[in-house]
């Protein structure tokens, strides 16, 4: 059972650790439903195929990097071995886990965009057991341009990642801040999306578009794809601007939201800074145990292994 925790008052200096509740089975999270238990899982006793998860909203700054490093590396402490990919030209994924990207000679672009690469020199290790990264840098930027003429473009990122989905239980896809013929990439060879969502009210706005993009893909290059879960992040408890972003995004998405929420607090740009997931970082903070129980939301769900 998880452990109860108190949940702290109104916090000083920015700090809104209010809302990370990581309460016993049965009483209320911030979502304002019963927070169900979940358990550690069992070890695995064999690894792969791996399973593809996008992280994909639209919208620009509302936790896809952030959760994907984390969120990665929680998968890991639980035995899973996890591949990150950086599917952003802005190569923050990178260096978030202190990886050089201007000293990058191959990166994913060249994998996508040139023949006679192989993907497993191109992953690098992190300081996380059991996490490893697909970089990415400035020169992804060329891709879309690039891609625009090859035959199956949408499928090409799934034609990268296939010799190397025995060797991982997860593969997280970091996407960029649009739905564009990258982020089409990552939903073709993708199993599940996860959609983080900032709780603020403009955020929601691009949600209905997204999940429209996401039945589209379904419908036309991948009947396989599925919505695992919206993920409130950036969430204030001190304000009730959050709390109603919440319940909205509750009332009007049920179940596909996950329990976990995660708040804002300037442990993540410090950990960020550090190049270095939370989990590592500081792994005591109550950030790195929200991230712990979304790891273990989503194997309770059937979104990793």
């Amino acid at each position: 059972m998880t452990e109860a925790r108190p949940v702290p008052g109104r916090e000083t200096l920015g700090e809104t650790e209010a809302a990370f509740q990581i309460r016993i089975d049965g009483q209320t999270g911030a979502t304002g439903r019963p927070l169900p238990e979940f358990p550690v899982p069992a070890p695995l006793t064999s690894h792969g195929p791996a399973r593809i998860i996008a992280m994909c909203n639209q919208k620009g700054g509302v936790g896809k990097t952030t959760t994907t490093i984390n969120l990665g590396a929680a998968l890991a402490e639980l035995g899973r071995r996890v591949l990150l990919v950086d599917f952003d030209p802005q190569g923050a994924l990178s260096v978030g886990l202190g990886i050089n990207v201007n000293e990058l000679d191959v990166t994913v672009y060249n994998l996508l965009v040139e023949r006679g690469h192989d993907v497993r020199q191109v992953i690098q290790h992190t300081r996380v057991e059991g996490l490893d990264v697909l970089p990415a840098n400035i020169d992804l930027s060329a891709a879309e341009v690039q891609l625009v003429g090859e035959v199956a473009r949408e499928q090409i990122l799934a034609r990268v990642l296939r010799p190397v989905l025995d060797d991982y239980d997860v593969v997280m896809v970091d996407c960029q801040p649009s739905l564009g013929l990258l982020t089409v990439n990552a939903l073709t060879a993708a199993h599940g999306v996860i959609i983080p969502l900032e709780c603020e009210f403009f955020a929601m706005r691009g949600v209905a578009l997204l999940i429209e993009t996401i039945e589209k893909i379904t419908d036309r290059l991948n009947p396989r794809l599925q919505v695992d879960g919206i993920l409130a992040t950036m969430y204030d408890g001190r304000t009730l601007h959050s709390k109603e972003v919440v319940a909205s995004v509750v009332d009007h998405f049920g179940d596909q939201v996950f329990h976990t929420v995660i708040s804002r607090t300037v442990k993540f740009p410090d950990a960020s800074l550090a190049a270095e997931p939370l989990t590592t970082y500081d792994g005591a903070h109550k950030g790195a145990e929200a991230y712990r129980q979304l790891a273990r939301e989503l194997i309770a769900r059937g979104g990793a292994a």
